[in-house]
């Protein structure tokens, strides 16, 4: 029970106290976001793991003026391949067979399949199918957090044109896709720390087909 403890512990942290998050705890974070699934195994996102004040104070007019991003220990942004291409399809697909040392006839088969197939649709739709991978992983980085103890604050509320301009993005082929403010909470100064956590109860959030 005590991942489902420290679940009901976290919150969207509003305001964070600046104290630094222990870097064994960011790694393990960035790890359990790095192990996430992701259709095809392609991992089509990175993780920019921001912790330079400066580069921090210049998001922040581009996330609403949210504190966390400047109060925060370290700022991850989550970005999306910009679009699926032959050489990043192969560049997994040739990495997995590095990695296990051999060339398997399905997998090769189902990499022509994807070959035929993404590359031929267009950059909005699988930015958009990308952006859904970041999200898994996404969840898997909040869900680690709360084991170590550690705040954090899901965003989608910026502009993500303005924090790719920053970031320098567009250069790598990415797209930032939503932010994720790593910390400690200010229990003195969030509204939010002493409420109740409301979710669905399990009867209506759940449906069993037996």
């Amino acid at each position: 029970m005590e991942l489902i403890e420290k679940l009901n512990w976290r919150f969207a942290t509003k305001a964070m106290n600046g104290q630094k998050v222990p870097q064994e705890k960011v790694d393990k974070i960035l790890e359990a976001a790095r192990l996430a699934p992701t259709s095809s195994g392609l991992q089509p996102f990175e993780i920019i793991v921001i912790t330079n004040q400066e580069v921090k104070e210049q998001i922040k007019p581009h996330a609403w003026n949210q504190p966390q991003i400047t109060d925060c220990s370290h700022l991850l942004v989550f970005a999306a391949w910009d679009n699926y291409t032959e050489e990043r399809i192969n560049s997994m697909f040739d990495l997995t067979n590095e990695i296990r040392g051999f060339k398997n006839e399905g997998w090769e088969n189902y990499r022509q399949m994807l070959l035929g197939t993404y590359p031929q649709r267009s950059a909005e739709e699988n930015f958009t199918h990308a952006a859904k991978q970041a999200y898994i992983s996404f969840g898997a980085a909040i869900i680690a957090a709360a084991f170590e103890e550690v705040d954090s604050t899901p965003m989608e509320g910026f502009s993500p044109d303005a924090v790719d301009e920053v970031l320098n993005l567009k250069e790598k082929g990415l797209k930032s896709v939503l932010l994720l403010p790593i910390g400690y909470r200010n229990a003195e100064s969030d509204w939010l720390v002493n409420l109740t956590k409301v979710r669905k109860s399990k009867e209506d959030f759940i449906t069993e087909v037996n």
